[in-house]
């Protein structure tokens, strides 16, 4: 790198100024401080993050020892613990918690009703379309159908390719129909995996490995857009790969190449492109994203995870959008969810390579272990056989026409409700919609206000951050007759009353969520964050049951 010369550079500055009339052994007890000096601020400045990030870090962490501040942030953090877990308790109290394996085993009525009764705890009626994404088909025959399936191979586990070959098979067949979906060639590979997560830690382990063997890079980094999937953060931390943000324009909401361009360097293992990104469901340049990766022989890798099931029928739907897959010569691989616009049931996504020399990379294998040679494709060992079953049956079953269909039927609602919301003054959508996520804003009120008027309602919408936004994601659940224009009609109603004071604030939860945005010290929003994972496996104490 070019940066490893500075440090030299100004020693010989110093050795040439400083110390021509020194003696020697000045000379040597200088250079030695000047030197480990040198590797300090070196290593200070050329760290993973930036100096103003980790200033900022280490003035927050001192500020929080000041006793005052940390008992301040720890009554809020209880505040907050308790108000979640009350949220739980009020939603599940009239069901009976079970913190004990029974003495003798439930009955086969009593276990099927309670599965009912877990349920219905849910306040949002997601079949009658009033949840954004979630859930993304429903259907009565195709539910049976996946019942059937997965009851056939529900303790089946490719782990075991000589005691289940015909699943391997039925794997494999998936990988290959995505890759037909997605223009690929003889060459064109990849594996299944549990969702869209699993898909992007793979791709990015496996350019890890591959930039590490082929080409010596020992401080891997990956450049990325600002609204890329968190998941490619996880990865950051679990492989250690240092991310390097790439901005977004402010009106297109796509990533900023030129901006992409500048932040490739020596070290750069994989490049980043949505089609579409999550926040606002618009389209990164994947075309010129492309066009980077062969200029420098980066990988370029597209994460279709939300949308590839989509963009890859529109054309034929009726509504064609850029090329974004294996037709650019430039991508190398694709992350696609069966279980989002695949329809298929929760728990399945593929990732796929132009060719196998990165899917060699995703790979693990342990060869010395005293258990026999291992080998994992994933990042598990067992892996559900029903999910893989049932995946590849619901992808037989809707075949090309059905999806085309599907899709022709979920991108048009998409824009009647798109068009809907334009013609709502005071609201305005980020950028350009791609397929079927549309995102809210607004410069006349808070945001979060409408979000909180629709939740009364019966709505149950994304939140989006810097800037605020909501969003809704449109699935074929939404395509039902009147579903689009009860949601049109009660954001319409919704805003009407918030325009009677627009400039009042937010109140209750969705208020959190603006305070949030605006505290500077991001580690207390993860404590806040951490109370809300930890409220998912609340159970209820002794203390509970007294308070009740």
């Amino acid at each position: 790198m070019e940066f490893v010369s500075l440090p030299v550079t100004a020693l010989k500055n110093v050795v040439n100024n400083h110390f021509s009339s020194k003696e020697p052994w000045q000379i040597v007890t200088i250079t030695t401080s000047t030197v480990l000096l040198s590797v300090w601020i070196y290593e200070f400045i050329f760290q993973d993050e930036s100096v103003i990030e980790r200033a900022k870090r280490t003035f927050f962490k001192y500020i929080r020892l000041i006793p005052s501040i940390r008992k301040e942030i720890d009554l809020k953090m209880a505040e907050v613990k308790d108000a979640l877990e009350k949220d739980v308790r009020e939603r599940e109290h009239l069901v009976k918690y079970i913190t004990q394996l029974p003495t003798a085993g439930l009955s086969r009525n009593d276990i099927l009703r309670t599965v009912d009764n877990n349920l219905n705890l849910g306040g949002f009626n997601w079949k009658n379309g009033k949840v954004s994404g979630t859930v993304y088909y429903s259907n009565p025959e195709l539910l049976e159908l996946v019942r059937d399936v997965y009851a056939k191979t529900s303790y089946t586990n490719p782990l075991h390719p000589d005691v289940f070959p015909g699943l391997c098979k039925i794997e494999a067949e998936v990988v290959k129909m995505g890759v037909d979906i997605f223009y690929g060639d003889a060459e064109t590979c990849g594996t299944m995996t549990t969702g869209g997560t699993e898909s992007i830690l793979m791709a990015c382990k496996a350019y890890r490995d591959y930039a590490l063997e082929e080409k010596g890079i020992k401080k891997p980094e990956m450049v990325i857009p600002t609204t890329a999937h968190s998941a490619f953060h996880k990865a950051s931390l679990y492989f250690k790969i240092r991310i390097r943000y790439v901005p977004i324009d402010p009106h297109t909401t796509q990533v900023n190449i030129k901006a992409m361009k500048r932040a490739i360097n020596s070290n750069t293992i994989m490049l980043v492109g949505s089609a579409p990104n999550f926040p606002y469901g618009t389209m990164d340049d994947i075309s010129a994203i492309s066009e980077l990766g062969l200029r420098y022989n980066i990988p370029v890798h597209v994460d279709s995870c939300l949308g590839g099931f989509l963009t890859a029928f529109m054309a034929e739907a009726g509504y064609p959008v850029p090329i974004c897959d294996f037709r650019l010569p430039g991508v190398t691989s694709i992350s696609a969810d069966t279980h989002k616009y695949g329809f298929t049931p929760k728990g399945s996504s593929i990732i796929l390579y132009s060719n196998r020399k990165f899917r060699h990379h995703q790979y693990t294998v342990t060869t010395e272990w005293p258990g026999g040679v291992y080998g994992s494709p994933t990042v598990n060992g067992s892996r559900a056989g029903g999910t893989i079953a049932v995946c590849w049956a619901t992808m037989l079953n809707f075949g090309k026409q059905g999806y085309i269909r599907a899709t022709r039927e979920i991108i048009h609602t998409t824009k009647y409700i798109e068009k809907g919301l334009r013609d709502i003054k005071s609201l305005y959508i980020f950028g350009q919609p791609a397929t079927s996520v549309i995102a809210i804003g607004s410069c006349v009120f808070d945001i979060y206000r409408l979000s909180a008027s629709l939740i009364k309602l019966g709505w149950n919408l994304n939140i989006l951050q810097f800037p605020s936004g909501i969003h809704i994601c449109i699935t074929h659940v939404h395509t039902q007759p009147g579903v689009a224009d009860q949601f049109l009609n009660d954001v319409r109603d919704a805003v009407g009353e918030i325009l009677e004071e627009p400039q009042a604030p937010v109140e209750g939860k969705m208020a959190i969520y603006g305070v949030a945005q605006s505290v500077p010290d991001r580690s207390i929003v993860v404590g806040f964050t951490r109370c809300f994972l930890d409220s998912m496996y609340y159970t209820p104490t002794k203390e509970d049951t007294n308070k009740k």
